[in-house]
């Protein structure tokens, strides 16, 4: 496979970010933030654990898991029955979304390794591309190299410190060069970043139906924004809901027709048996396991492919709003 040219050796995914990260640091307080330096230097910013958070927050930390090479924001414009939706554009999305947005790293350690509870969380954002321990970069043909880094956990919980001193190792960075974002999917910006990944549901789901990904040269996604629930999982629930319910993608692609065609044809939720079910229930019925459900099911709800080669569209899958507005909506 040759080199994809959205991944030249010289662009740094941890350097692009690195403007936001500051930006997230000095507004911590109006954005509802808490930032805390360890006794080693590492920044551990607290997005919704012990503080309020905000949706300008969860936008900021979308933009920084995209690494800056996208443009992410809410519309307050009511459709479909649903009044706040997040809205991504990007000219590099194979980048942004599967080399630094996708929750790929996987982190844990035992009750003996934390002296208490077991911890585990994925890692997503720029410093991914740093540690490159996932398959999906050997694909890419692109390793990050920086002296600071950023990674995003949607966790419940600061990190123990071995995990920590883990992700130090495998990234290559001094302790004062690592900045670790934890957004509970419970707050206002954890539900927001996690929204903010519809593009990236596409981009990798595009990726395991093995389509080339240096043919995918923009994308664009839409997603109606729920409110956080208090509890974990039916915040979970909601915000893959937003997704494979109301999730729409515009993937622009250089390839033949009938590999558009076939792209568009195959991306949708509803190719699941699974779909129509909340995603809270689904989660349930799989003993609370990821990897036994389908993994067609993780997917954006509707797409358009369009072919930059013939200029022609392809449109499949639908909406549900019916089934978001009677899980939201309190009548």
């Amino acid at each position: 496979m040759s080199a994809l040219p959205l991944a030249p050796e010289h662009l740094s995914l941890n350097r692009l970010a690195e403007p936001l990260v500051d930006q997230l640091l000095d507004e911590a307080d109006t954005l509802g933030l808490s930032v805390h330096v360890n006794d080693r230097g590492t920044r551990l910013v607290d997005a919704g654990l012990a503080v309020p958070g905000s949706l300008d927050a969860g936008l900021l930390v979308a933009r920084i898991c995209m690494a800056n090479l996208g443009q992410i924001q809410l519309r307050h414009l009511p459709q479909a029955g649903w009044p706040t939706w997040v809205e991504i554009d990007s000219a590099h999305p194979v980048l942004a979304c599967l080399g630094s947005q996708y929750a790929g790293w996987s982190l844990s350690a035992s009750k003996e390794e934390t002296g208490g509870k077991r911890f585990f969380a994925l890692g997503s954002g720029p410093a991914r591309a740093l540690a490159a321990k996932e398959a999906l970069f050997d694909e890419l043909r692109y390793q990050d190299r920086a002296d600071r880094g950023v990674l995003v956990l949607e966790v419940d919980r600061v990190p123990p410190t071995v995990v920590i001193d883990k992700i130090l190792a495998d990234c290559h960075l001094p302790a004062d060069g690592l900045t670790l974002i934890v957004t509970p999917t419970t707050s206002p910006a954890g539900t927001t970043q996690v929204v903010a990944r519809a593009l990236e549901v596409a981009l990798h789901k595009a990726h395991e139906l093995h389509f080339p990904l240096e043919n995918i040269v923009h994308g664009r996604a839409l997603a109606p924004l729920p409110v956080p629930s208090p509890d974990g999982l039916q915040a979970m629930g909601r915000t893959n809901d937003a997704i494979l319910y109301g999730g729409q993608v515009h993937l622009t692609v250089r390839c033949d027709d009938d590999e558009a065609r076939q792209l568009a044809m195959a991306l949708p939720s509803s190719n699941s048996p699974a779909y129509g079910r909340s995603f809270a229930d689904v989660f349930e019925a799989a003993g609370f396991d990821f990897y036994k459900i389908d993994p067609a099911l993780f997917a954006p709800a509707e797409v358009w492919v369009s072919n930059q080669q013939s200029g022609h569209t392809f449109h499949a899958g639908h909406c549900d709003m019916g089934l978001l507005r009677q899980q939201w909506l309190k009548e």
